[in-house]
């Protein structure tokens, strides 16, 4: 009976070091989710900047000679 306590009190033993150590791994996966979360955020900004720059370029573009004969 005393065995059974003992192995009982090993696997509680292991069951608590493996919830720590599970718990320390979902601290460290959500630090790295808030960085890629900024990361994609600040990617995306550079994106739409991007976009805004070329679309300003190609507004300010010469029509095309089709688009000149048709007027």
């Amino acid at each position: 009976m005393i065995s059974d306590f003992t192995s009982l009190l090993d696997k509680v033993r292991q069951l608590a070091e493996l919830s720590q150590a599970l718990r320390s791994e979902n601290a460290a996966l959500r630090g790295e989710l808030a960085t890629l979360a900024d990361e994609n955020t600040r990617l995306a900004s550079r994106m739409k900047q991007a976009h805004d720059r070329v679309e300003t370029l190609l507004r300010g573009l010469p029509a095309e000679a089709s688009d000149e004969e048709a007027a």
